[in-house]
């Protein structure tokens, strides 16, 4: 039986500009970081405490990939008050903290140009 999802993969150019904004921007913890291929490491980074984590890893052939939207949403409990701490840290919102009547969102961008969603839960 499926009991949830371990972590979604993150499409990116530079596995070391990635680990650094997700750790020191984001607030992600470092689960592995282990050789993969040549040309990569497998890397899994989670939030403390969370069991869904992300993988900043570019499969080969899907490098068109980079820079797109994702179908990724991070939750939190103020959308404000986190969307201006990761400003504070470097981070680039695509669309600012808007209160919707569905609930509280914001979309943010990693160095590659992923876009992702932070909203309320």
């Amino acid at each position: 039986m499926i009991r949830g999802i371990k972590f979604v993969g993150v499409p990116v150019r530079d596995q070391n500009a990635a680990l650094k904004f997700w750790i020191d921007a984001v607030g992600m913890q470092v689960v592995t970081d282990q050789p993969f291929n040549d040309k990569q490491r497998w890397i899994e980074l989670k939030f403390p405490g969370a069991d869904t984590g992300i993988a900043p890893f570019t499969p080969p052939g899907q490098e068109d990939r980079v820079g797109q939207f994702t179908s990724i949403s991070f939750w939190c409990d103020d959308v404000f008050a986190t969307a201006a701490a990761m400003k504070q840290k470097g981070v680039t919102f695509a669309k600012d903290p808007t209160k919707e009547h569905w609930g509280t969102s914001a979309i943010f961008q990693d160095p590659d140009g992923n876009q992702f969603v932070l909203s309320s839960r």
